[in-house]
């Protein structure tokens, strides 16, 4: 039983590998469950095994999108590490995730509007927990006047997310430019801004 409950497991994640795939090239209104079965090469009917319907091939490909983000900035804001230590692990994390399953994350950025708004609440829950976290280590950066006491924590949040995010839009147009490097770039611009340093 445990045997064919793992085998069902790792076919049910090769089925929406190939839903990720085809959504982030086609984008979701663009492929269709036909698509989805010719990539994997099985019959149409086959598909529904693991999902019921488009529609949920989409949300799920979207929460594996975000999945494991707010369970990592749990880790990151209780690791007895320096706030340096903690922006370095908050952007390679985040880009990290581009790397190990880019096309789940294309989608969610493009395409989790085209979801009903019951089928969207759990992704948006996620995606605004993840918001709070981060802005947490802003907050943490103020009370240790690491960070600009006026700071809206909020907003640099936001810029620090929608800074990674973008990488997904560019990154193919620039593939020399490794994601730890760029990962490397930008916490140093969150953390010391463009002007020039003090030698």
């Amino acid at each position: 039983m445990a045997a064919r409950k793992e085998k069902y497991r790792r076919r049910q994640r090769e089925v929406f590998d190939a839903a990720a795939a085809l959504f982030a090239e086609k984008g979701y209104h663009g492929a269709s469950t036909s698509d989805i079965a010719a990539r994997l090469g099985i019959k149409q009917g086959s598909l529904y095994y693991y999902f019921e319907s488009k529609e949920e091939a989409l949300e799920q490909v979207c929460l594996f999108g975000v999945a494991g983000f707010v369970q990592r900035m749990d880790e990151i804001l209780a690791a007895d590490t320096s706030l340096s230590d903690k922006v370095r692990a908050t952007v390679h994390g985040h880009l990290g995730t581009l790397r190990e399953r880019r096309e789940y994350m294309i989608v969610f950025l493009e395409d989790r509007d085209k979801l009903p708004r019951e089928r969207r609440r759990r992704i948006t829950d996620q995606a605004h927990e993840y918001e709070r976290k981060v802005e947490r280590l802003f907050a943490l950066g103020v009370a240790e006047n690491r960070f600009a006491a006026g700071l809206d924590c909020r907003l640099a949040a936001l810029a620090l997310i929608g800074l990674c995010n973008s990488v997904a839009g560019w990154h193919d147009t620039q593939p020399r430019m490794a994601l730890g490097a760029i990962a490397d770039a930008y916490a140093d611009l969150i953390l010391h801004g463009v002007t020039v340093r003090p030698s």
